[in-house]
């Protein structure tokens, strides 16, 4: 037997800390947990009498997310008993990279699996959702989550189109209601007022846990996943103080107490020790996954290369656009690439910001004039530019 199979894990369930998995009950969240039930009180009672829209709000890892899916599962669940067919559905604008039509070809597909992947307008696309949720006396409750996206691709005129559907069904079963998720309340900004307002009603506003909360969290999470005694209290509290120090990011204290163990199993070890969370702790990528950086097109990678090069040798917090197009030159000039023009650059920019792996604002002061700032705030830079270099070196070789 493989040495590796003598040694006893520290786990005994590891799924239990997959950014996916919903636990049964959700500490200090109970309170919004029950208004957002509130809320939606009427999808139960009296289905069709009316629509409705939320926003819920926080920062990364408050809950935003994990809140959404736990009252799905449970108001699914009441639903089903009563014999209404209600529909939740979420998508993540940001994996849809803002486009309306993706977000609408995803909800479709969850009502028909084989509906094609083109040939239709977001628009018909919306109306074929409203004709199946007729055909099927249907009601959806769909989450818009990393809302930012789809503000930042479209504007207003994707929030009207969903808000404004069922204003020609007056007179028949008002079937959508969204729950939208945003991590800052600016991005409503964007919007025109007539949008704005359909978004401002009801807002669910999830404060930062702080360290004790966090210590409940990262408690029920080690008792779901790992075996008794295979993380002391003092291991839960670092990890708690660690996720406090990012703005009470509980998904961060998960992470990292997911890696940890990772480490104390590398190390043969009984117990998931302080010194394990401060090795994770150097190690953990949260936000940002390979995959979606290897995704990119040639030219957006060579762009995001400049951008991480730039960042590695200097000490500056932003850079500007004419920056950035003068590092993504040097890039091609490097890989023999033909550069392409500043409006393409900045489709570039646009969709980088999209999937959240650059954040991009525009400058008010100390700048002559406005200027597009462009920062990196969820990977370290040196990292970026050597997953990319290796990226880009074998599709060199490969050429």
């Amino acid at each position: 037997m493989l040495t590796m199979l003598r040694h006893l894990s520290v786990f005994k369930n590891e799924g239990r800390l997959d950014i996916n998995y919903t636990p049964s009950r959700l500490p200090h969240r109970e309170f919004q947990r029950n208004l957002l039930t509130q809320f939606f009180r009427f999808a139960i009672e009296n289905p069709g009498a009316m629509t409705q829209r939320v926003l819920i709000t926080g920062n990364v890892g408050a809950g935003k997310t994990v809140l959404a899916h736990h009252f799905g599962l449970e108001i699914s669940k009441e639903a089903k008993e009563r014999g209404i067919n209600l529909n939740y559905v979420h998508i993540n604008c940001r994996q849809c990279r803002g486009n309306l039509f993706m977000i609408l070809q995803q909800t479709v597909l969850h009502f028909h699996p084989h509906f094609p992947k083109r040939g239709y307008s977001a628009e018909e696309t919306l109306q074929m959702l409203m004709q199946i949720l007729d055909q099927q006396n249907a009601y959806l409750i769909l989450v818009l989550d990393e809302l930012e996206a789809l503000i930042e691709a479209g504007g207003s005129e994707p929030l009207y189109k969903l808000t404004r559907i069922q204003e020609s069904h007056l007179k028949e079963p008002q079937r959508v209601s969204l729950i939208c998720i945003l991590r800052e309340l600016k991005y409503l900004n964007m919007l025109d007022p007539s949008a704005r307002s359909t978004l401002q009603r009801n807002i669910i506003k999830l404060e930062d846990y702080s360290t004790s909360q966090l210590q409940d969290i990262i408690k029920t999470r080690v008792n779901l996943a790992f075996r008794n005694e295979a993380v002391s209290p003092s291991t839960i509290q670092f990890i708690s103080e660690l996720a406090s120090a990012k703005n009470g990011d509980a998904r961060y204290g998960i992470e990292l107490l997911w890696r940890a163990g990772k480490y104390a199993d590398a190390l043969e070890l009984p117990e998931v020790s302080p010194e394990c969370v401060r090795k994770a702790s150097t190690d953990v990528y949260p936000v940002i996954q390979k995959e979606t950086v290897t995704s990119l097109g040639l030219h957006a990678k060579l762009l995001l290369l400049g951008i991480a090069r730039f960042f590695k040798h200097s000490e500056a917090a932003y850079l500007s656009m004419g920056e950035a197009e003068q590092a993504y030159n040097i890039a091609c000039e490097e890989y023999d690439e033909n550069k392409r023009g500043h409006t393409q650059l900045w489709k570039y920019v646009k969709r980088l910001s999209a999937l959240g792996i650059i954040n991009t604002e525009i400058s008010t002061t100390g700048q002559r004039g406005k200027t597009t700032l462009i920062s990196l705030p969820s990977v370290s830079a040196s990292d970026l530019e050597q997953e990319l270099s290796e990226v880009l070196s074998r599709r060199k070789e490969e050429a």
